[in-house]
């Protein structure tokens, strides 16, 4: 009884998230996430000795920062301190440059593949398709159908657990080439 209670409460929440990304802005009653425009649209300049190194003209403080070329994140502590980097596997939507900050977070959900996910953590949408961070609880990562249009940008459950642990509400997240 227990499990299908569990089951019918996940089933539920995962229905009502979808339910409230597919508001449009005009109707939510609150103003959607919004991007300020990136520096520079063109790519960073890399550190080419050292690829995971943070890309100069990626913002200042505290910060998440995704590299929609390179497919890898940074967590970037006080003083621009790089706490972590790692690589991701991006979803068939990818967000645009700019500066966000992460507006939504969830344990453990459905992902729009059908795989359950853990430590979900959303920073914006692109044509109603919402982008976040999220690692599958299987530890896979695979590549997204190109048919099905997906903002899940996928970690590893270790990198997973480091995303929820730095990235709470309002936290800043830089998206760069």
């Amino acid at each position: 009884m227990a499990g299908l209670t569990a089951a019918a409460v996940a089933a539920v929440g995962f229905l009502a998230y979808r339910a409230q990304a597919s508001v449009p802005e005009s109707l939510g009653g609150r103003p959607g996430p919004r991007a300020t425009p990136a520096a520079s649209a063109t790519k960073a300049p890399r550190d080419k000795k050292n690829p995971a190194a943070l890309p100069q003209g990626s913002g200042t403080g505290e910060r998440v920062v995704y590299s929609v070329d390179d497919d890898r994140v940074w967590l970037v502590g006080a003083g621009s301190r790089v706490e972590n980097t790692f690589k991701v596997t991006p979803g068939s939507v990818d967000p645009l440059p700019g500066t966000y900050a992460v507006t939504s977070r969830s344990n453990a959900v459905t992902g729009t593949d059908g795989t359950p996910i853990e430590h979900v953590v959303r920073f914006t949408s692109v044509s109603g398709v919402v982008i976040g961070f999220s690692a599958a609880v299987d530890g896979s990562t695979p590549t997204p159908a190109p048919t099905v249009k997906t903002g899940g940008i996928r970690e590893s459950r270790a990198d997973g657990e480091a995303m929820w642990m730095f990235a709470t509400i309002g936290q800043k997240v830089v998206v760069i080439r």
